[in-house]
């Protein structure tokens, strides 16, 4: 039995709790409580007082390619156009000689900002160790646009998402597939319909790159512009591919059918889009990224909308390509400045709650709620007091000091 105490525990599915109780019996929470609760009067006086922290879920991250995980900046310069950024992502792809392993770096540098689950986009699927201390959803990444061509990638997505005893990975409770279908104007549409239908079929989930440019609507719109020129310099454009007049609303209406899909950024939804996402918020969701939404100084993202809306929308870190870090609660932080509207605490389940149900995990981690997993992060306060303690969570001083992952302390390595 393990019992700890902070000045705040944030459950998020309610209240904080000063002077709270977190209650663990191996790897599930068996009770929270503050002072004068059950808990504490059962609990209290075996409890270890951490002291002047917050005690929240474990983060979570839907959506990050940890293979930059060893750039030290990220690529290009604020405000680049995005189909120059991808050159400088595939250059960086080619001429990669460096023995460091930056997916590694990346759980660990995750599993030390307070993460405890993650959202992982493969292009190429790879093996876990048993000792990386989060969960990962490993999305399979498939790029493939002229039919009748070989896809390796969707041949190795279907491998790599079978069971094991058909040839796929080693999959656990901490080991999940998914699939992702990388982009409209990378994966043909009759080739996302397969992957939505294997999502549906092996009941993972899914991950597509939508509506994340004015360019991406360019092209599906009139099959021109920059993302045109990019794709036929790198050989896989197909023009007659997407039909004219094409919008994302027919890729959402796709993705409907999968068993989770998780919408990568959408930046350039509709009106019309953001509503359907909200008639089906049981299983679509959208990956807000803002640091990286920032660096591409793209149009003010509708978050309050989208959120008023019904739509579930969660927050990702995106890569160290175009992120400084991989801290999720620096992406919180970030949002909640430019997002004033939106409340500090449905700022705080959009890296909780909202993306542990955008990855289908809902009913075992997301919240600290009795017989969930003891996924904990343990967050550092500033001295002050606020009448909202989720403003504490805002302070410049505020930075995750430890986190457990199923009940145990992590090592904070930065390296295996």
């Amino acid at each position: 039995m393990l019992v700890l105490r902070a000045r705040y525990v944030f459950p998020v599915d309610g209240p904080p709790l000063r002077d709270g109780l977190v209650a663990v019996d191996r790897n599930r929470i068996v009770a929270i409580g503050d002072e004068s609760s059950l808990v504490a009067r059962e609990f209290g006086a075996a409890a270890q007082d951490l002291g002047n922290v917050a005690l929240l879920p474990g983060l979570i991250n839907p959506h990050t390619h940890l293979e930059f995980s060893d750039l030290l900046t990220p690529l290009g310069t604020p405000g680049m156009a995005f189909a120059d950024w991808i050159r400088q992502v595939v250059q960086v792809r080619q001429q990669r000689t460096a023995p460091s392993d930056p997916i590694a770096k990346g759980i660990f540098e995750s599993s030390a900002l307070g993460v405890t689950a993650l959202g992982e986009i493969a292009s190429t699927p790879w093996h876990r160790s048993t000792n990386w201390p989060l969960e990962i959803t490993q999305f399979c990444e498939v790029i493939g646009f002229r039919s009748g061509a070989d896809d390796a990638r969707f041949a190795a997505a279907l491998r790599a998402t079978a069971s094991s005893g058909e040839g796929g990975l080693a999959w656990t409770d901490s080991f999940r597939p998914g699939l992702s279908p990388h982009a409209p104007y990378t994966v043909r549409p009759e080739l996302i319909q397969q992957l939505v239908r294997r999502s549906a079929e092996r009941r993972i989930p899914l991950a597509l790159h939508l509506a994340e440019t004015r360019e991406e609507l360019q092209l599906l719109r009139a099959g021109v512009g920059p993302l045109v020129e990019l794709m036929t310099s790198l050989g896989p454009w197909d023009a007659g591919a997407i039909p004219a007049g094409a919008r994302p609303m027919e890729y959402l209406q796709m993705l409907s059918e999968a068993e989770r899909a998780l919408v990568i950024h959408g930046n350039y939804l509709a009106d019309d889009e953001i509503n359907f996402l909200a008639e089906h918020s049981d299983r679509l969701a959208v990956i807000y990224c803002p640091r990286t939404h920032a660096f591409f100084q793209h149009q003010p993202y509708p978050l309050m909308k989208m959120l008023s809306s019904g739509v579930n929308v969660a927050l990702g870190t995106d890569s160290r390509a175009s992120n400084p870090d991989l801290s999720i609660l620096a992406e919180f932080q970030f949002a909640a400045q430019y997002h004033p509207a939106v409340s500090p605490a449905d700022v705080l389940r959009l890296i909780t709650a909202n993306a542990a149900k955008a990855l289908g995990r809902e009913e075992e981690i997301g919240t600290l709620s009795s017989g969930k997993f003891a996924d904990l992060a343990v967050i550092a306060l500033p001295q002050f007091s606020t009448q909202d303690p989720h403003e504490l969570l805002l302070d410049e001083t505020t930075k995750p000091i430890a986190t457990f992952f199923r009940g145990s302390p992590c090592s904070h390595q930065t390296s295996p």
